[in-house]
């Protein structure tokens, strides 16, 4: 189960109470992470009750169906639904995961809900994830290459070296596994985290990349990598059912090979 960080010296105290209309004979209980840094209070845990016979089936439905219909103040990210933009990660009955895949009849008993772990708090569900992509765009995830392209062509891969590129495209830097990795919660000043470092892996393991040695070396730190101690937490909780630990293992592989 993750942790997570809280503001300073706050206490999460129990919040307020939204009962289920008269008459609901389906209903569940939505425990609800409130943090809201203008109003000078600790966070505190609002209580929903949604009638579930008139909701979807996702805990993002029931998210929705509160922001719109009970408290129009519940702050949180979501975009496209499909479990492709990684915009609704957070933390849902104790696993990091998206909100948008994550199915209501899955959780026993009540449905406690956070933001995602140890990083801070803007408001409510929604974390300050301003580290994690200054540390992506670090990486430099584009495809970087001297050669010339092929004129009127593109760059050719065969299938062999396309297929090393499965597992790591895939990745829409939801954040589940950087926020659940502990190395990261004590280093994450320094150390990459599993999302960074696959993102690195993918350009890495491409073949039409030029640029291999000088990723290498720019993450040959005791620090970058180094600080992974496979704990493997990355890839339980991908949403996307990646491997982010195998990718770790892999640069540090490809390093050692070079000295």
């Amino acid at each position: 189960m993750a942790e997570f960080s809280l503001p300073a010296n706050s206490v999460v105290k129990e919040g307020k109470t939204f009962k289920a209309p008269d008459g609901a004979s389906n209903v569940k209980k939505f425990k609800i992470y409130r943090y809201d840094p203008d109003s000078g209070e600790n966070p505190s845990l609002d209580t929903f009750e949604i009638d579930l016979d008139d909701c979807g089936p996702m805990i993002l439905d029931a998210l929705i169906k509160i922001k719109n219909e009970v408290d129009t103040t519940l702050t949180f990210r979501r975009s496209c639904r499909e479990g492709i933009c990684g915009s609704c990660a957070m933390n849902i009955d104790g696993t990091n995961t998206l909100a948008c895949l994550k199915p209501i009849a899955e959780v026993d008993g009540d449905c406690a809900i956070y933001p995602l772990p140890h990083m801070p708090v803007i408001k409510d569900l929604v974390p300050d994830l301003n580290l994690p992509y200054a540390q992506l765009r670090s990486v430099e995830p584009w495809m970087q290459a001297d050669t010339p392209a092929p004129a009127n062509e593109e760059r050719l891969q065969s299938i062999e070296e396309r297929e090393k590129l499965d597992g790591l495209w895939e990745c829409i830097l939801c954040f589940s596994c950087q926020t659940s990795c502990p190395s990261y919660w004590w280093n994450g000043d320094r150390y990459l985290g599993p999302a960074v470092l696959l993102q690195a892996y993918r350009w890495i393991a491409d073949s039409r990349d030029e640029a291999t040695g000088k990723r290498l070396d720019d993450l040959n730190d005791p620090f970058k990598v180094y600080r992974c101690h496979t704990i493997m937490n990355c890839t339980n909780t991908c949403p996307k059912g990646l491997n982010p630990g195998k990718a770790i293992a892999e640069i540090k592989k490809l390093q050692f090979e070079r000295q």
